[in-house]
């Protein structure tokens, strides 16, 4: 049962002075009260609904949350990739081990998947290249990111913005399945072409998937 259907004495947590109120300004008191718990509830349940992501890979699987409070940017453009189905059949195209899996732009045979579109650099947001975060790839352009992202299978702070240097936007994080980041950083790797740090063999994105769970409790 809903605690604010009914009135108690002191309805919702109110102070006592509310006691020797008429009734009917203790029942409008209450109504009040109640209604401002409601919305209180429901926009913490929203600020702790986060969109997530699964990764079935030829690897094993994991999921992603993503932080479009501090990255709305990024993280928007990240799902827009997702349900397009855009990373279906891509695969990890760069693994550095003790440093980041990356993935988002090729195919199995090295062809690059193109992308229209590029968003503003969001690095000066809070959020911190630490173990398991999700990064934005970019070139040495600021504003170049667009599909492709990457995990850091470490704590690379350097990776942060600071006075001295733009960084690389974070807008998300692992939250199940680091031992599959951890598989893919360990295959062997060799050099295609100018591109070095590829998979020796592919390991392959088959779906990524978007659910989307509320934290409230």
């Amino acid at each position: 049962m809903n605690p604010c259907s009914s009135i108690p004495p002191r309805p919702c947590g109110l102070a006592s002075r509310t006691a020797s109120a008429k009734p009917w300004t203790r029942r409008l008191i209450a109504g009040i009260s109640c209604a401002l718990l409601g919305w209180t509830t429901l926009n913490a349940s929203e600020e702790r609904s986060a969109p997530q992501v699964v990764f079935e890979t030829s690897l094993g699987s994991f999921t992603v949350e993503l932080d479009p409070v501090r990255a709305p940017i990024s993280s928007e453009n990240f799902l827009k990739h997702v349900r397009s189905s855009h990373y279906d059949g891509l695969i990890f195209h760069r693994v550095v081990a003790g440093f980041v899996v990356q993935t988002g732009g090729f195919e199995p045979d090295m062809n690059e998947r193109e992308v229209a579109e590029t968003i503003e650099l969001e690095s000066n947001n809070g959020l911190s290249n630490v173990t398991g975060s999700l990064g934005m790839a970019r070139t040495g352009d600021p504003n170049s990111a667009s599909s492709q992202f990457y995990v850091n299978t470490v704590d690379n702070l350097n990776l942060d913005a600071r006075p001295d240097f733009l960084g690389y936007a974070v807008f998300g994080k692992v939250i199940d399945g680091m031992d599959t980041i951890h598989a893919i950083e360990r295959v062997p790797v060799h050099s295609v072409n100018s591109m070095k740090h590829v998979p020796l063999e592919p390991v392959v994105i088959h779906s990524a998937t978007e659910v989307r769970t509320s934290h409230a409790e």
